[in-house]
């Protein structure tokens, strides 16, 4: 009888050990504010920890606006429609999960800030008639395994207009039955590998789309990224700069391609708008306060900018009813200073000569200008003995550095030009000779003659055939293996 109390009692012990590590938080919306941060917004008056399930379906939903966020699992769409908002701040967890339960639409709003997720981030997990969205603008979402529409009763769809999504690996429509879509426009989606025929395939099936069907998606591997698959998209009117580009501040140049008429020969005409306030162009409420073209047939506008300023743009075009303009997409860039970006050149393989070896560095730094000239900075990062390499004019971007020891040796190149710093660096491997550093290259092949591996076919290998002339190492029997 006291083993069977002893078992029972250790059996309610784990499971109250498990319910503790597994506790599900629900948010309420009962305190001040809609903030994430704030304890009285949750069903427990204490924030979630990285061992809770927080629950979201209410809406408007919790908004990460300060770092430091952590959950074990973010279900989004649990028991009522829900959304969450980051919005400069940090999440950190193993699983989000877009749509939980029927008729309970789950949507992910990501502004700016940073998730970061080490399992799944699911957009429709399951739910019939629910709907899971990721509406991402900015920030940057890291993920393992970034999943559009799982279950069978699994919808759901990325509206990637910003930001930066990197994943290990991309899933559409895991299961019979589930629905997955995305839309790109001005963001990244960034996938470890090649994956180029597994994202090509959900392209041609029509699941990813650039700008809702007027735009093209440009894919490509190892080349954006090094390693990795990269997918943006451009629209059809080709804006410039870029949708979400950083551009020097001051005189700015827009400009875009045009359709094609309705009546050949037929000019286009644009009206342009140009702002800085996001919601006057989004709202529409007052067009004539900021369009800066009015149905003219051009390409370009110049317009005038300042640092550290979000711009908006859009173009209308006139392809057919000159009163019914088919209104473009809004584009965006940012005015700053742009960070100088170095090139510390081509890594090296050399040797030594004499115990030493002087190798020519060949920086190159480019530059906007906005600020003051740039100054640069050469450093030893790394070096296989403290103080066996020294560098000529450590502030001149051409300049050549003295090598005194066998190994490899990274030296960096950094550029300053008053606010931003842009850097990068170079191998050099030395070898003892050049025979070795030879043989260190990855298409080496040695001559067929080498016998004795020393890169050369010389008397030395003629001697080893000599000795060798006329040897037989050709069995005489037979040999039964073990």
């Amino acid at each position: 009888m006291c083993k069977k109390l002893i078992c029972l009692a250790s059996f309610v012990l784990v499971l109250s050990l498990v319910s503790n590590v597994q506790a599900a938080v629900t948010w309420t919306d009962d305190g001040p504010d809609h903030l994430w941060s704030t304890p009285t917004n949750w069903d427990i008056d204490t924030l979630p920890t990285a061992a809770d399930t927080a629950r979201i379906g209410i809406l408007p939903g919790p908004t990460i606006a300060n770092e430091g966020a952590v959950v074990n699992e973010g279900r989004v769409g649990h028991g009522g429609p829900g959304a969450l908002t980051v919005d400069g701040g940090t999440l950190t967890t193993n699983l989000i999960r877009l749509t939980v339960t029927g008729d309970a639409d789950g949507t992910l709003n990501m502004n700016s800030g940073t998730i970061t997720v080490s399992d799944n981030l699911t957009v429709g997990w399951k739910g019939l008639g629910s709907l899971g969205t990721l509406n991402m603008t900015g920030g940057t979402i890291t993920v393992s395994s970034f999943r559009i529409g799982f279950e069978a009763t699994g919808t759901g769809h990325v509206n990637l207009d910003g930001g930066i999504i990197t994943a290990n690996n991309l899933e559409m429509r895991t299961k019979a039955g589930s629905v997955g879509t995305m839309d790109v426009r001005g963001g990244t989606l960034i996938i470890d590998g090649d994956n180029l025929s597994n994202v090509q395939g959900y392209i041609d099936n029509g699941w990813i789309t650039a700008h809702d069907g007027n735009g093209m998606l440009l894919l490509d591997y190892d080349v954006t990224n090094k390693g990795k698959t990269t997918l943006t998209a451009v629209h059809m009117l080709n804006p410039n700069p870029a949708d979400g580009a950083l551009v020097s501040p001051g005189e700015v140049e827009l400009s875009w391609t045009l359709p094609d008429p309705c009546v050949p020969g037929q000019p286009v005409l644009v009206d342009v708008y140009f702002t800085d306030d996001y919601q006057a162009l989004y709202q529409f409420t007052d067009p004539a306060a900021i369009q800066v073209v009015s149905k003219q047939d051009v390409t370009s506008v110049v317009v005038q900018t300042q640092p550290k300023t979000q711009y908006y743009w859009a173009v209308d075009t006139y392809i057919g009813d000159p009163n019914d303009p088919i209104f473009g997409p809004i584009f965006s860039f940012f005015a700053d200073n742009a960070p100088p970006e170095a090139d510390a050149g081509k890594d090296i393989v050399t040797w030594l000569v004499d115990g030493i070896r002087t190798s020519n560095l060949d920086g190159t730094v480019s530059d906007d200008g906005a600020l003051n000239p740039y100054t640069v900075q050469w450093t030893v990062v790394s070096e296989p003995n403290e103080g066996t390499a020294v560098i000529e004019t450590a502030t001149a971007e051409d300049t050549s550095v003295t090598l005194a020891a066998v190994g490899e040796h990274v030296l960096q190149l950094e550029a300053f030009d008053g606010e931003y710093t842009g850097s990068d660096t170079v191998k050099i491997n030395v070898y003892n000779d050049g025979c070795e550093a030879a043989r260190s290259l990855p298409d080496y092949v040695p001559f067929p003659g080498d016998l004795n591996g020393d890169c050369k076919v010389d008397d030395l290998d003629l001697d080893i055939l000599n000795e060798e002339w006329l040897k037989d190492n050709s069995l005489t029997e037979e040999i039964k293996l073990d």
